[in-house]
């Protein structure tokens, strides 16, 4: 966990640059929405006469949680940047991150790629909200309701409700400092979890199609023509569908592979306890140990991947 100092390091910088930028991964989940938003109002709450803005690439599944600022190029110039919840270079929305003055990565994945002036890494965290989270408390900012529930958002998206192995006695401590703010519990649940009946029906409809390796790896394979006809977006297959695999006796690990219009394939990988971020970063990805992903250009490599799960088994 992050100390104190580290935290006051964050607040000054902050303090000290008046115009601040900040980035995150792009196809952006739950966490780095959050911590995107978090960040911002959180910064605009102690330091209300900053120029704070967010930028990257929009996913509508998380339409709700807000929406991004438009930057031009010369509002770089002089600029503190933030890149969020992205522990590869090549995740990062908008490349632009690297132009400003200074750069500050702040980050909860197992590192890829060394970069920023200033870092925190630090997987002991279960999301980059509850990172984000810490620094606030430890650093006695203050925060906006908006912010509170961004942050909230994303720590239960990351810790699947407070389940997942990553959960620790700090996640549940930064979550109580934030239920001092306004949490709309209920409106959150209801936008994360709450589906339309046609996505149950394709959830059927998948849980009958995934297959089960001889040595226990689930895996789901769909093509760009079979994303077309569910009506969803890739996003809303490729990691929306992966955990249907998830919780079953005998299946260690699972994987969705969901092909693009473009014909590369979004992996997402999964387990009980296996690390899987091996596999992950051989192919260009990268993430947690029981939850990664990659981008790859072929179903031969697909194929290729179910083979290293299934050693991963031996």
């Amino acid at each position: 966990m992050i100390t104190k100092e580290q935290a006051l390091t964050i607040y000054n910088l902050i303090k000290e640059n008046p115009k601040i930028i900040i980035h995150r991964h792009d196809r952006p989940d739950g966490d780095a929405l959050g911590a995107q938003i978090g960040l911002k109002e959180a910064i605009l709450a102690n330091f209300p006469t900053h120029d704070v803005k967010i930028v990257g690439d929009i996913n509508k599944r998380y339409f709700w949680m807000g929406e991004m600022d438009n930057v031009n190029d010369d509002e770089y110039e002089n600029a503190l940047v933030f890149v969020l919840d992205s522990g590869a270079l090549k995740l990062i929305s908008d490349e632009r991150f690297s132009t400003g003055k200074l750069l500050v990565k702040l980050d909860h994945h197992i590192p890829q790629d060394s970069y920023g002036d200033y870092k925190i890494e630090d997987t002991s965290y279960e999301s980059c909200c509850g990172l984000i989270g810490d620094i606030i408390y430890l650093s006695g900012m203050n925060l906006t309701d908006e912010g509170a529930n961004a942050l909230f958002t994303g720590m239960v998206t990351d810790s699947g409700r407070f389940r997942y192995t990553s959960t620790t006695s700090n996640t549940y401590k930064v979550a109580s400092h934030l239920m001092n703010y306004n949490i709309k519990t209920d409106y959150i649940y209801n936008n994360l979890y709450v589906e339309k009946l046609e996505n149950v029906k394709l959830k059927a409809t998948l849980i009958t199609k995934f297959k089960v390796t001889k040595k226990g790896v689930a895996y789901l394979i769909n093509t760009k023509e079979e994303i077309k006809e569910y009506g969803l977006g890739i996003f809303d297959i490729s990691r929306g569908m992966v955990n249907i695999m998830a919780g079953i006796e005998n299946i260690p690990v699972w994987a969705n592979f969901s092909e693009d219009t473009d014909g590369s394939i979004y992996v997402e990988l999964r387990s009980s306890g296996i690390n899987v971020n091996k596999v992950a970063v051989a192919h260009g990805g990268g993430g947690h140990v029981q939850a990664s992903g990659c981008t790859v250009k072929s179903f031969d490599e697909v194929y290729q991947i179910i083979n290293e799960l299934d050693d991963l088994i031996d």
